[in-house]
């Protein structure tokens, strides 16, 4: 199960960090499945197409989500920077997030642990200066209630976060409405308190 509520890249961020003469330049993107980290990671390639490695990492999901991950050291050492790079994603109190590292190699060799140092630290650099959102869970409920009730139901969604998406008038008044996944229990009985039982709620997403 997902959580409800986590924070999430608002925007794309870049920082660039120098060790021993080589630029490391770490990009870190919102992505919310593999294929749109593959093209991320793409993305970024295409954009700094000279230099040595583009070395990435990804985490779908809420933080420290391992259901779906990928990692690369494109080149480098085994484990000297997919590896390091995941790491430091896994930890972070941010999900949804693909890291890309690019390097231009400056002639000075960092070895196998100045290289993890180099890969780990350009990412948590990234990541302390990344700007965040809170992501929201939410559903789409379809609700019937009588003319009567409307009054008490428009007046209750702004405590529940919820929000009317769509509304159609016949012989009852029916709604579509989206609220966070934590708060369809709340609204459900809220909802039949002020209808007195009245209404029809049926979660469509």
């Amino acid at each position: 199960m997902t959580a409800p509520r986590y924070r999430i890249p608002a925007a794309p961020h870049r920082v660039e960090t120098e060790v021993l003469k080589s630029r490391f330049i770490a990009t870190v993107e919102r992505v919310t499945s593999a294929d749109e980290a593959r093209g991320f990671v793409e993305r970024v390639r295409a954009g700094f197409a000279d230099a040595s490695h583009h070395c990435w990492a990804y985490v779908v999901g809420p933080p420290g989500s391992t259901a779906c991950i990928g990692m690369s050291d494109d080149g480098e050492p085994h484990g000297t920077a997919g590896r390091p790079m995941l790491n430091v994603l896994l930890h972070a109190p941010v999900g949804d997030l693909a890291a890309v590292v690019t390097r231009y190699f400056g002639g000075t060799l960092l070895g196998k642990g100045g290289l993890v140092r180099a890969y780990a630290g350009a990412v948590q650099q990234c990541l302390a200066e990344l700007p965040t959102v809170e992501h929201v869970e939410r559903v789409t409920l379809s609700v019937e209630i009588e003319y009567a009730g409307i009054d008490p139901f428009r007046r209750m969604l702004g405590a529940h976060e919820a929000e009317v998406i769509a509304e159609e008038f016949s012989v009852t008044a029916g709604y579509r409405v989206r609220l966070p996944t934590t708060r369809v229990e709340g609204f459900r009985a809220a909802l039949l308190d002020a209808t007195s039982g009245d209404a029809l709620i049926e979660r469509l997403s």
